[in-house]
């Protein structure tokens, strides 16, 4: 077999390796989403696995065990490096090396140091390991995973509802509905898909939300409001009272305890955090504390502010902005508030993570900062052993 088609066939089963991890997403943390594809010498797929969440086999485990940890000659397909670490459950790379597998195919490298040295247990074993087979696409699958491990704080995503103009709501407030049942029901699949969902008071006290993921099976994911002064109403929505999801309202040293005492008593937690001198709280030591808990996914509503306030402090790791065919015009608020930048050359880059997406006439477009001088993920292809 000639190399380039060898590197067809390995992409092919990385593919296979994501699509098993997909269905977990938001639900393994704080573990990476993964999935494990083994092939025989023949080349025919004799076991898959996926890791289903924290305390389970692992996808290399849930693949092997089915072959009752046994696959000589095969080549086992990862897409996460099989981890060397004893954590709730035993190491990963000692049982595939035992199982008597002859190749190793990895999408990325585990960043987490007592987590990594798998590929150095099975090189040392003589298994040829063949590293960065879609690379990119293995990152982006576990972007929360990777900005955790390595900045030690979730991945936020940036969501809004926008029209063609860029406006959230028209002059006189209304934002009901910009966009159409389509999107906003991609809208419950990025909730269900995200560790925790955060928004300012502002959307708290102007729309009543519930902030669940309203779909078959789906996961509520926990609650995030920033609300300096607690001005949440007791019996607001999103409070979990004794069934619903986790509820984190987020205020500044002032916030009177009288108010807090009023939402714990609602089944809120509250977390205080200092301010700046402009009386905002500073989400930098937020974050660190919700990476602290293993969220590891945090989907960010809104509003205006705060997404300026991510944009601005480098923590705005995804754009997902759905726009509807529609022109507001006028002084309607804009989904990115703030004072604004006066120079372009100084704006926030981004660049477009696929094509756009039609949601029954709606676009959806997704989009990433763009990259700096280094890469910031692994970007290899088919980096082999000799």
């Amino acid at each position: 077999m000639t190399p380039a088609a060898q590197r067809d066939i390995d992409r092919v089963h990385m593919a296979r390796c994501l699509e098993l991890a997909a269905p977990f997403r938001g639900r393994t943390s704080p573990n990476p989403i993964v999935g494990c594809v083994i092939v025989n010498r023949a080349g025919k797929v004799i076991a898959e696995g996926a890791h289903h969440g924290p305390g389970t086999d692992h996808a290399e485990i849930a693949a092997l065990r089915k072959l009752k940890w046994k696959a000589p000659g095969a080549t086992l397909y990862v897409n996460l490096e099989p981890c060397n670490h004893h954590g709730r459950t035993p190491p990963c790379a000692p049982v595939v090396r035992d199982a008597g597998v002859a190749r190793v195919v990895v999408g990325v490298e585990d960043p987490i140091e007592d987590h990594s040295g798998g590929i150095l247990v099975l090189r040392k074993a003589r298994i040829k390991v063949t590293v960065g087979v879609l690379a990119e696409q293995c990152a982006r699958a576990n972007r929360p995973f990777l900005t955790w491990s390595t900045s030690h704080r979730p991945a936020f995503t940036l969501k809004a509802a926008i029209t063609l103009d860029g406006k959230i709501a028209t002059v006189s407030g209304l934002s009901k509905w910009i966009t159409g049942p389509a999107a906003r029901d991609d809208v419950m699949r990025l909730r269900d898909e995200h560790d925790a969902v955060l928004v300012g008071i502002g959307t708290v006290l102007a729309d009543d939300p519930w902030l669940t993921a309203r779909r078959l099976h789906g996961r509520d994911p926990i609650r995030i409001v920033i609300d300096t002064q607690l001005r949440t109403p007791p019996d607001a929505h999103l409070l979990p009272r004794k069934t619903g999801p986790r509820t984190i309202l987020v205020c500044g040293p002032q916030a009177p305890a009288t108010r807090e005492a009023a939402l714990i008593a609602k089944g809120a937690e509250v977390w205080r955090f200092k301010t700046h001198r402009n009386g905002r709280i500073d989400l930098r030591p937020l974050a660190t504390k919700l990476g602290d808990a293993g969220i590891l996914s945090v989907l960010v509503e809104g509003g205006g502010e705060i997404h300026a306030y991510l944009l601005a402090h480098d923590l705005a790791d995804e754009l997902v902005l759905y726009v509807a065919p529609k022109v507001v015009g006028g002084p309607a608020k804009s989904w990115v508030g703030g004072k604004g930048l006066a120079s372009l050359t100084s704006a926030h880059k981004f660049v477009f993570d696929g094509d756009p997406v039609n949601l029954a006439g709606d676009l959806r477009f997704t989009a990433v900062p763009a990259p700096g001088p280094e890469p910031k993920v692994f970007d290899g292809e088919g980096d082999d052993d000799d």
